[in-house]
């Protein structure tokens, strides 16, 4: 009798718990893009250090300009940077630009804009109140503040912030290292000429850069033949240091499964999971190091990622959302499902039409062409096995940000 099918969810937390968190490190702030932040950040100085100026204008008395127009003469010229900053005395005016230390002395500043542009002597139009087109120390962040919360991911505002206050390097959990292996006698390079039952190599370029595209570090692997000893010689060489090996292909019931044969006996598990396309499927360690083994054929392969390493891999890293965003769609066409088994179908999704998603090609997992043409599965629970034009659907996107505003 063929073993029960494992459920997909169940499969999804056999590879969480596999590869578990990754190390605190500090990074420098350059090196955090897409990063989360392990630890809360406490400003270490306040933001503005100092008062400044908001405008290229004068620095005044406010008192001095009420009863405007009025002309003063000009003391001092204070750029930006300026270290050595006199006192401003009364019924006297300092020149200054943006971000300029205001002078002691000083309460407001008048715009260039209201002035003659004078150098020695100024003319000012107008009157300012007190305070006016100054920023005041501490207006944005005070030193001491806890300014970003462990848990949050790091992007360009964030490290903006980050080097604001000084800050070099910043404790994240780093990107997880996967070791991306391509299995096959019959694969051959990009942009080598094919002989009679080979094919171009595309799992480990495609798996590769999606493992990039979800924050982690990937190194491709070519070319192990279908041979068991040459595969544990290819691999135990290049595996150390990595937290995961990630492998296509080899693990269906053929006559030359090499990692299923490799790998059975040796800490990995395989199994058949309730899912279509993606059914089989292979979890556990291998020399000290996490392994996940997806099928061979494209989409299964893609599919897999995105359903069981993806997440994995976001929660490794400390996102606290792992995964794509989801909505709910109507179908533009029916479509049928295996009856105990999860569906994955392809599918390009218009919020403009009323939130329709239209199937992309067939359910047959060789399907490369559709995937990429593709923004989105449609999730077809096992329970079900039909579904009508018009019918509610779920659906995942393939991107981090959904067209729809209507998001679950």
């Amino acid at each position: 009798m063929p073993s029960p099918l494992t459920a997909v969810a169940d499969h999804r937390a056999r590879i969480a718990e596999l590869v578990g968190p990754m190390p605190v490190v500090t990074a420098p702030v350059a090196d955090c893009l897409g990063l989360v932040l392990a630890a809360d950040l406490v400003a270490p100085v306040s933001l503005p250090p100092f008062d400044n100026s908001a405008m290229d204008g004068y620095a005044v008395r406010a008192a001095d300009v009420a009863g405007a127009p009025v002309s003063l003469p000009v003391a001092q010229d204070i750029p930006a940077g300026r270290t050595d900053v006199p006192p401003l005395e009364p019924g006297t005016a300092h020149r200054i630009m943006t971000g300029a230390p205001l002078p002691p002395g000083a309460d407001a500043v008048v715009q260039v804009e209201w002035t003659d542009g004078g150098t020695e002597v100024v003319r000012l139009e107008r009157g300012v109140a007190e305070g006016a087109n100054v920023r005041r120390a501490a207006d944005d962040v005070a030193a001491g503040a806890t300014v970003l919360r462990a848990g949050t991911p790091l992007g360009p505002a964030q490290l903006g912030l980050a080097a604001a206050l000084g800050l070099a390097g910043l404790p994240v959990r780093r990107r997880p290292r996967v070791l991306v292996l391509s299995t096959g006698s019959e694969l051959v390079a990009p942009g080598e000429p094919l002989r009679p039952g080979q094919i171009y190599e595309s799992n480990g370029v495609m798996l590769a850069a999606a493992v990039r595209e979800a924050g982690g570090e990937a190194e491709l692997l070519r070319f192990v033949p279908d041979d068991v000893a040459r595969f544990h010689d290819a691999v135990a060489a290049r595996l150390p240091g990595f937290d995961l090996l990630l492998t296509s292909g080899g693990v269906s019931a053929g006559a030359y499964e090499v990692v299923k044969d490799a790998l059975t006996g040796r800490g990995v598990e395989f199994t058949r999971v309730a899912m279509q396309p993606g059914g089989p499927q292979g979890a556990g360690r291998y020399l000290g190091v996490a392994v996940a083994t997806l099928p061979g054929n494209p989409v299964s392969a893609q599919v897999s990622f995105e359903v069981f390493i993806r997440p994995a891999l976001r929660a490794a890293m400390g996102f606290a959302r792992v995964e794509r965003p989801i909505a709910r769609a109507r179908l533009s066409e029916a479509i049928t499902s295996p009856a105990g088994r999860t569906q994955f179908r392809r599918g390009a999704y218009d919020p403009a039409s009323g939130r329709v998603v239209t199937p992309v090609g067939g359910p047959g997992s060789h399907l490369l062409s559709a995937l990429a043409l593709s923004d989105c599965l449609i999730e077809v629970p096992p329970e079900v096995t039909e579904l009508a034009e018009g019918d509610e659907v779920l659906v995942r996107f393939l991107g981090d940000s959904t067209p729809s505003a209507m998001t679950l």
